[in-house]
């Protein structure tokens, strides 16, 4: 007898093929929907053989699942600023259009629903750490507005949902998240740092490299989401790492953890790039007992073997 039945959105994206697998290992009967924009099966290729199934579609659609679904994890959307430069009206309208099909299907279900949000609500923020309660700072008409707003959209969404049709819902703040099946050119530091290094090309960081990040791993992460999921908490959790550190420090660490000798150069810094951003987690530990327990070093050093597998380099 399959247990219950899960539906991931952007399930063949790097989070959602980790919480696939996650949640398989929990005993669920797991469907996985991605329209292959920045997803790919090589990510959910290994699940075929367990109680898996792949459906290729575009949230954005009316969504049919054929058998009672318990859980909808609605992750689906382009999660990267190189993505959502490229894919500016996609990822608006999957935050929009793709949360409103989802939480139609989770009120249909009477499935409990969780929004994978993003620390990029709080835009560049003025507040640190940020806490739940901070309203951010988000440019509406700049190039990452087109996330940063979806995102906000569909958390007011999502709140509408659960007051109105009382839909059991949560909602995930995600910060910074690393490890393997990253997409290498999806432009974000680590595997950007990585790709460079393990090719001994210079690490390009922007600006003076005293923009901090804090970094999160995915196994840490996809427990998170689960516990919230599982919880009875309604109010948006942060998840991520508290662990601070300057763009600069992560480029010199990759630099040691892969022996590389590439050099660091610098370039001018993007548009509304933010200049600091670390979670108060405080909610997430006191109302999920979680907090992230793989430690950077740790953490880079899985990510770095998987790159290193995946550009042929032993």
């Amino acid at each position: 007898m399959d247990g219950p039945v899960a539906l991931v959105t952007g399930g063949a994206g790097f989070i959602g093929s980790h919480l696939c697998e996650y949640l398989l290992k929990q005993g669920h009967f797991v469907i996985a929907m991605d329209n292959l924009l920045t997803g790919d099966v090589r990510n959910i290729a290994h699940l075929y053989n367990q109680p898996f199934l792949f459906i290729h579609h575009d949230v954005t659609n009316y969504i049919y699942v054929d058998r009672p679904v318990a859980f909808v994890y609605h992750l689906a959307s382009p999660a990267s600023p190189k993505d959502y430069q490229v894919y500016p009206i996609q990822t608006l309208k999957v935050g929009a259009l793709g949360t409103h099909k989802a939480l139609g299907l989770a009120l249909k279900h009477r499935a409990r629903f969780l929004l994978a949000s993003t620390s990029e609500v709080y835009g560049d923020p003025q507040v640190h750490p940020q806490t739940e309660d901070y309203w951010g700072n988000v440019n509406p008409i700049g190039p990452r507005g087109v996330y940063d707003e979806a995102k906000r959209f569909a958390e007011a969404l999502t709140m509408a949902y659960h007051r109105v049709h009382g839909v059991d819902t949560k909602i995930a703040r995600i910060f910074n998240t690393y490890g393997p099946r990253m997409r290498m050119d999806d432009g974000r530091a680590i595997p950007t740092f990585i790709v460079q290094a393990l090719r001994g090309e210079p690490l390009t960081v922007y600006g003076d490299g005293s923009q901090t990040r804090s970094f999160c791993y995915i196994s840490d992460m996809v427990e998170g989401l689960y516990r919230l999921m599982t919880s009875d908490y309604h109010l948006p959790v942060n998840l991520g790492n508290p662990q601070e550190m300057t763009v600069l420090e992560l480029a010199e660490l990759i630099l040691r953890l892969t022996g590389s000798r590439s050099r660091i150069e610098f370039r001018p810094l993007p548009q509304d790039d933010p200049r600091v951003r670390q979670p108060d987690i405080t909610r997430a530990k006191t109302v999920l007992g979680w907090e992230p327990r793989v430690p950077l070093e740790e953490g880079l050093k899985e990510t770095i073997a998987d790159f290193r597998r995946r550009l042929g380099l032993g």
